[in-house]
C-alpha cells in the first residue's frame, strides 16, 4: 500500500513537471522543472528496482545535462519573446506530432503486454543474487565491452572537434627571452648622440591662470 502511494506521488509530480516544463514562460524555471521531472523519475526507477538507470540519471543527467542547459539558458542572451512569436502558428503540427507519438507509445505498451512480458519474466534473466548494476556491468564490459570502447572513441573524436572548431587564433604573447638579452651587444642597442645645448628643449607656453 505505502509503495503504491509512492508511486503515484512520484507519477503525479513527474507528470505536472514536465507539463511546467512546456508551459513555464521563464526559460530558467523550464530547466529547473526538468531538474524535478529527472528526480522523480529516478525515484520511479528506484521502485521499479533499477537501482543503476536511476544513478545513471540522477549522475549524468541531473548532475550534468540539465546544470549544463541551466548555464547555457542564464549565459546566452537568447531572446525569448521573438522565439514565442511563432508559437500559434506551429501550434497545430506540434498537436498532430504529439497525438503520434501518444500512439506509438499506446501501442509500443499495449504491444509488451499482449506478448506477455512481464516483470517477471525480465528478472529471471539476471544471474541470481545479482544487483542491476552488477549485471549491466557484466554485459557491457564482456559481451559488449569493444562496441562500449568504440561509443568512447566517438565521443572522444566529437569532443576534439568541438574544440578545434571553437579554437581561435590569438596574438602569442611577448615573453622574456634571458639568453637572447645576455647575447645582444651595446653598439646593436644602444646610439651615442651628442645633442648640442639647448637643442630638443621645448619650453611650454605661458597660460593665464582663472583666479576664482
Amino acid at each position: 500500500m505505502i509503495s503504491t502511494i509512492f508511486f503515484y506521488l512520484f507519477s503525479a509530480i513527474l507528470l505536472s513537471s514536465a507539463c511546467m516544463v512546456v508551459a513555464a514562460r521563464n526559460p530558467v524555471h523550464s530547466v529547473l522543472f526538468l531538474i524535478l521531472c529527472f528526480l522523480n523519475a529516478a525515484a520511479l526507477f528506484v521502485m521499479a528496482g533499477a537501482e543503476f538507470l536511476a544513478m545513471v540519471l540522477v549522475i549524468v543527467y541531473v548532475g550534468a545535462v540539465a546544470v549544463l542547459f541551466l548555464f547555457v539558458v542564464m549565459m546566452l542572451d537568447v531572446d525569448f519573446i521573438a522565439l514565442r512569436e511563432g508559437f500559434q502558428r506551429y501550434m497545430p503540427l506540434g498537436l498532430i506530432v504529439g497525438l503520434i507519438l501518444m500512439a506509438e507509445v499506446g501501442l509500443t505498451v499495449g504491444g509488451f503486454e499482449f506478448a506477455g512480458v512481464g516483470h517477471g519474466d525480465r528478472a529471471t534473466l539476471m544471474p541470481p543474487g545479482s544487483t542491476d548494476a552488477s549485471a549491466l556491468g557484466n554485459l557491457i564490459y564482456t559481451h559488449y565491452a569493444y562496441v562500449f570502447e568504440l561509443s568512447g572513441l566517438l565521443l572522444l573524436i566529437a569532443m576534439i572537434g568541438a574544440i578545434v572548431l571553437t579554437l581561435t587564433e590569438r596574438t602569442p604573447a611577448r615573453r622574456q627571452d634571458i639568453s637572447r638579452q645576455h647575447a645582444r651587444s651595446v653598439p646593436g642597442t644602444l646610439t651615442m648622440v651628442k645633442a648640442e645645448l639647448g637643442a630638443g628643449v621645448t619650453l611650454p607656453e605661458p597660460c593665464e591662470r582663472e583666479i576664482v
